[in-house]
């Protein structure tokens, strides 16, 4: 057993560190690790029941399960965190479907001109509206999508009324990852740590999300304090509004519009209900795929073209190697340092997985990290249900906000950083950290408290 613990580390080690390299495509890392894991931990290394083991990972068998789909909500949730996670994979591939086909109907760009429109152009006013809208539709979109959009429109904007996008864009860019906290379906560790212990859209909103919203009246605060200098010089420029395109002029087709917004707030609906109706979040995305793909038309190969397929191939090898981390026992001890560390104080536990959770999400990819974190919080908490939902509400705001403080801590932060780079605004380190930094110390602060004052003493 000892050579497998051996070798399941080094895989798991090897796979970071290239994902931080980011010389090779993610995807490839996860895929070629995970292999390495099935064939030469569980197929050579493992004293016994080799195929066993490779089989359990692969849990295709799940799918077959009627509970995998549907669970009668009326019986307790038992928790599953072992192998690849096929309900996180098809939840996120159904919505990547369903944002592709709001995205062609010009669902974003039509709320951001509205908007826009709303507050008269004011820089002001939009700057504020703008990180409460990232917020609120990061809530129940990827992130990434939020940002793809909203930093494109915003630029659009500045140069129209003459204003330095890049404090926007930054300020989008945190509370895109705020918003995200909020909910189940607003950030991939919520993804992974929800579909691992049952917990539903409410449980997030109800826990997480009353942090995030404490935190998102702190941030809007902060980032306009410390841009009110550079905010107000723009607001005294005279511009003319006659030439800005209208919200109407975004709709590329008012049909497609019109049932990409329906199909959006049937989605909505289904998740902020599944934990009454028991329908499980991969029946969910599977559902909503399904409808987007039948209503699209001649518009269907276009969508399935800009699914981010690569992204969910990231996913299946991720879940293959830290299952090796978990049948070795070495998330086990891992668990048990911690536990050792902490004294068994659950205040302690909070704040190391906190704080841990949060400088290791700030230089590599939150999700990896929350992958390899599920398993060991449910060993910290073992048969107490109220000790793991506080330490999951702790993974959670740790993974999700210590990705903000630096351009590479999240996928929205690079696209957000990108695109404003590809149009001749660059946001270097310093620039990035400089505002970015004291923001995610503030939230993770108010994140320590609430969850100490709430749920442990």
């Amino acid at each position: 057993m000892l050579a497998a613990q051996i070798t399941a580390v080094l895989v798991f080690v090897v796979m970071f560190v290239l994902i931080v390299m980011d010389k090779i495509e993610r995807h490839y890392v996860t895929l070629g690790c995970g292999a390495l894991t099935l064939v030469g931990v569980f197929g050579f290394l493992l004293p016994e029941n080799n195929l066993g083991a490779i089989w359990d990972t692969l849990a295709l068998k799940n799918l077959t399960h009627l509970g995998f789909w549907w669970a009668d909500p009326s019986v307790a949730h038992e928790s599953s965190h072992g192998g690849i996670d096929w309900a996180t994979i098809i939840f996120l591939a159904g919505m990547m479907i369903m944002v592709e086909g709001m995205a062609k109907s010009g669902f974003f760009r039509w709320i951001c001109m509205l908007l826009a429109k709303i507050v008269k152009y004011k820089v002001v006013p939009l700057f504020i509206v703008f990180m409460i809208m990232s917020a609120v539709l990061a809530m129940f979109i990827d992130s990434i999508t939020v940002i793809l959009f909203l930093a494109a429109i915003t630029i659009e904007l500045a140069k129209l009324l003459k204003f330095n996008p890049i404090p926007m864009i930054l300020a989008e860019i945190f509370c895109a990852n705020l918003g995200g906290s909020a909910t189940m379906c607003g950030d991939p560790p919520n993804i992974i740590i929800g579909s691992a212990f049952g917990y539903s859209f409410t449980d997030f909103l109800t826990n997480t999300g009353v942090i995030a919203g404490i935190g998102l009246v702190l941030v809007v605060a902060y980032f306009y304090l410390i841009n009110r200098k550079t905010l107000k010089e723009a607001s005294k420029t005279q511009i003319d509004t006659s030439n800005i395109p209208s919200p109407a002029s975004a709709i590329v087709n008012m049909k497609d519009f019109i049932i990409s917004v329906v199909i959006f707030l049937l989605a909505v609906v289904l998740l902020i209900t599944h934990a009454n109706t028991g329908l499980s979040v991969a029946a969910i995305g599977l559902g909503i795929a399904v409808i987007t793909i039948l209503t699209a038309g001649k518009g269907v190969k276009e969508i399935l073209s800009k699914v981010d397929y690569k992204t969910l191939l990231f996913f299946v090898g991720l879940f293959i190697v830290v299952d090796g981390l978990g049948t070795t026992g070495i998330l086990e001890i891992m668990a048990n340092f911690i536990g050792q560390i902490s004294g068994g104080n659950l205040i302690v536990m909070c704040i190391i997985i906190i704080w841990l959770s949060a400088i290791a999400s700030a230089f590599v990819d939150n999700i990896p990290f929350a992958a390899t974190m599920v398993p060991i919080i449910a060993s910290l908490a073992g048969a107490d249900a109220a000790m793991l939902k506080t330490l999951s509400w702790s993974l959670a705001m740790g993974t999700d906000i210590g990705g903000c403080a630096t351009p590479i801590g999240a996928s929205a932060n690079v696209v957000g950083t990108s695109v404003a780079a590809k149009n001749g605004y660059m946001i270097g380190w310093g620039k990035y950290c400089l505002q970015a930094a004291p923001a995610t110390v503030i939230v993770l602060l108010v994140s320590t408290a609430v969850i100490i004052v709430r749920y442990c003493l």
